[in-house]
């Protein structure tokens, strides 16, 4: 395997196969705060190995040995940096919180601006509202109530969310404006209540008083974000094709569930049997073309990338938190879809998908912006084309380490 490029083809026929994912990223990361916050209280079972977690997991261990001045690199991991900003505010200690350059590009304002105004000691290092940042912990908490924008990252709220219980005030936090991927808020606030955490929820305003966790294990549902790219991988394959996914709930906390009322569009059914999900290709399908992805932005890559391959035009809202992602997805998008005659257009916050000029290339060369949801969106259009060369093939390792060995095993070429 070549570790500049990797090619991806497919010979021909069905695809079978079972394809065991792993723990959801999302879950795994909240759960490992949860535990740090509770000293072990909270157990979990099923983490994930996504480069994230592990990255996560292996500052909060290195927090068990006492340092002074401590600088913690998270690196790429988005995740890590906002639950971090929010924990490392609360335990003793004096800490420098960086990360890439990407990373030191991707706003945190919002997030430290709230934890400002509840007595939290942050500082900017470099360029106001970014990291990395200087952040001198166990804070005397001034007041319980926080404003917070809702439209730009649901992790923010989450990483307020996370800490409430241990401050001794708790927190009451109002949201300003329209939540976008609400299910990750409800997420958080399940895996709580798993804990022994309650909460109110009174029109725009979440309140958590200080209360003791209890007690529990919290168990990481395989991750859903990763079923998305089988979905369109059966959605792009040939009639009789099947793959199962062990693990995988109908009644799921992770707001990407979505994929598969979505993918039914597409012709791809979803059969939950035999403690997991059964999904197919059959002749039926929807005549839908638009879709809000706010709840699941996560997902929009993926949509979008299967629509262009199948030759579907179709509109989208709900992307605009696409732009401060591991890259601006927008733009690597449009970029990349261009190689196919593919156009995604914008019109007042609708992004409007046109295949008419769609190509047919033998080979495409897909650059993946240091985003891992883009290198594992694109691969299944190795189904429509004849091949697919993935650039930076190792940055799917941010999510799942797993990807290129599962393709394989169900019978893709990869060299």
């Amino acid at each position: 395997m070549n570790t500049k490029t990797l090619s991806v083809s497919y010979p021909n026929g069905a695809i079978q196969g079972t394809v065991q994912l792993t723990g959801s990223k999302s879950e795994s990361n909240r759960a490992l705060i949860l535990s740090a916050l509770s000293k072990g209280k909270v157990r979990i079972e099923n983490l994930s190995n996504a480069d994230d977690t592990v990255t996560l997991k292996a500052v909060l261990d290195s927090l068990h040995t006492p340092q002074e001045n401590r600088t913690i690199d998270v690196g790429p991991a988005g995740t890590a940096m906002r639950f971090l900003t929010a924990y490392l505010s609360t335990i003793p200690g004096s800490f420098v919180l960086t990360g890439s350059e990407r990373m030191k590009q991707r706003p945190i304002g919002i997030l430290v601006d709230a934890l400002q105004t509840i007595g939290a000691h942050i500082n900017y290092i470099e360029q106001p509202g970014f990291p990395p940042l200087q952040i001198h912990g166990n804070f005397t908490q001034q007041q319980e109530e926080v404003f917070i924008k809702g439209d730009v990252s649901s992790q923010y709220l989450s990483a307020l969310l996370l800490v409430a219980s241990f401050l001794p005030k708790g927190l009451r936090l109002n949201i300003l404006g329209t939540l976008t991927s609400k299910p990750y808020v409800d997420m958080t606030l399940d895996m709580l209540r798993e804990t022994g955490i309650t909460h109110e929820w009174n029109e725009n305003s979440i309140t958590i008083r200080k209360q003791p966790v209890q007690d529990s294990i919290l168990h990481v549902e395989p991750d859903w974000s990763a079923a998305s790219y089988w979905y369109a991988l059966v959605a792009l394959a040939p009639l009789g094709s099947c793959l199962f996914l062990p693990g995988l709930k109908d009644r799921s906390l992770q707001g990407d569930r979505a994929i598969a009322g979505i993918m039914a569009n597409f012709g791809v059914r979803s059969t939950f049997e035999n403690k997991g999900v059964k999904i197919e290709k059959t002749t039926t399908s929807d005549s839908k073309r638009f879709f809000d992805l706010k709840e699941c932005p996560d997902l929009a890559q993926t949509i979008i990338a299967c629509c262009a391959a199948l030759g579907y035009d179709a509109s989208f809202t709900g992307l605009e938190t696409l732009k401060i992602k591991e890259t601006d997805r927008i733009l690597a998008l449009q970029n990349e879809l261009a190689k196919f005659g593919v156009q995604l257009l914008e019109d007042n916050q609708i992004y409007h998908l046109r295949t008419s000029n769609k190509a047919m290339p033998k080979s495409t060369v897909i650059k993946t912006y240091e985003d891992h949801r883009m290198a594992m969106a694109f691969a299944p259009l190795a189904l429509a084309f004849d091949e697919i060369v993935i650039e930076d093939p190792a940055v799917v390792g941010k999510s799942y380490p797993a990807f290129w060995e599962h393709l394989a095993s169900v019978g893709f070429i990869l060299d």
